[in-house]
């Protein structure tokens, strides 16, 4: 049994780990096999984000004057949370909606907070359907890029079609002194 003082240390490292979240999705689980927890956890884990069972009443606790407090009715049965440190939602939306839809029977999501609101299964799903921060630099990135690259070749046409001109009135000339 944990002494006094390790339970303090839990509360703490865990209010920290609420505190530095910018999204996290709570979820329950009944009667989960080992294969599906590990295969949940592996996705998780490739997404780039945090998986914990955690018991209720702690947490209750650790989401006091934090973001998570908003959500603090929904830790009641078997409870994990899902926690994404980085400012990037979309792959934890992605990860959690695609699971939940592949185990219904055994995974429900009971609430999700992205940047400090609260949200639902709908919205987790519309966040997933998003394009990740990476893909979005990129077309951007692209669409900058391609900007670019035409005005770049409509600048460089101006002395290249001037060039020609000068070049077939020389032919002509040429032509006509023969």
């Amino acid at each position: 049994m944990k002494t006094r003082a390790q339970k303090q240390e839990d509360l703490n490292a865990l209010t920290e780990q609420f505190q530095r979240a910018a999204a996290a999705m709570l979820v329950g689980f009944q009667k989960m096999t080992v294969a599906k927890d590990q295969e949940l956890r592996n996705q998780l884990r490739e997404a780039g984000v945090s998986y914990s069972v955690v018991k209720n009443t702690l947490a209750r606790k650790a989401a006091e004057g934090t973001p998570f407090e908003q959500a603090s009715e929904h830790f009641k049965g078997v409870t994990a949370i899902a926690l994404s440190e980085g400012g990037d939602p979309v792959n934890l939306s992605k990860a959690i909606s695609k699971f939940a839809k592949a185990n219904p029977e055994t995974f429900t999501f009971k609430v999700g907070i992205v940047e400090g609101k609260v949200v639902e299964l709908k919205d987790v799903e519309a966040i997933a359907s998003l394009p990740s921060k990476e893909e979005l630099i990129s077309k951007i990135m692209f669409l900058i890029n391609c900007q670019a690259q035409r005005l770049v070749t409509v600048l460089s046409a101006v002395p290249r079609n001037l060039a020609i001109v000068v070049k077939q009135i020389g032919e002509q000339k040429g032509g006509e002194a023969a």
